[in-house]
């Protein structure tokens, strides 16, 4: 029987992507919805990526009592000091969506040049299994933060980063291309190496 690995996400994106990469490793993979439909989320308090992606995964394990994969990612601004950073999700406000924290991002670094626009994205994965085992794993991607969008294919601020060496931004790149080269595709491998 495969084993199930629950993920900790209601993010239809990132579960798309996860289940790319994990269903051909021999895993059943669910999303916490599909378990626990009326759960609710655990508030995110940790102040970086690991200790919120390991927060998330200890209350879902404990919910499930199943493995569960958190990840916590973000983007994170050179010239905004590390911002939007851990609150990436939430950049313009608790009941915000992709269209205003995208456009506060534009606002923000509409004081710098486009040469000063330098980012990138960062993921952490957390990996807990009832057993106490563990698998943590980081990727990150380096662009730049343009102030128009490109691209429909991505979510969150994927239109806007815009990835130097492929020319593109991530929102215009194919699921393939993206997962190759992405934070989360990085961070993705690096679990996967560890979990083979």
């Amino acid at each position: 029987m495969k084993q199930t690995i629950v993920l900790a996400t209601h993010n239809a994106g990132k579960i798309r992507e996860l289940k790319t990469i994990l269903q051909p490793l021999g895993y059943d993979v669910k999303a916490i919805h599909e378990i626990c439909p009326h759960i609710e989320e655990p508030e995110e308090t940790g102040t970086t990526f690991a200790e919120n992606a390991r927060l998330k995964a200890a209350y879902y394990l404990q919910a499930t009592g199943l493995p569960c994969l958190a990840d916590d990612s973000g983007i994170i601004a050179d010239a905004l000091q590390g911002r939007p950073g851990v609150y990436s999700a939430r950049f313009a406000g608790p009941e915000c969506d992709d269209e205003k924290n995208n456009q506060k991002l534009i606002q923000e670094l509409s004081v710098f040049p486009p040469e000063k626009r330098t980012a990138h994205y960062a993921c952490v994965l957390v990996l807990l299994f009832p057993d106490g085992r563990e698998i943590e794993a980081e990727g990150r991607c380096e662009g730049v933060i343009r102030d128009f969008y490109a691209g429909s294919n991505g979510f969150g601020y994927d239109p806007l980063f815009y990835v130097t060496d492929k020319e593109k931004t991530m929102a215009e790149m194919s699921m393939d291309e993206k997962n190759a080269i992405s934070h989360r595709g990085k961070a993705l491998r690096k679990l996967a190496e560890a979990l083979s």
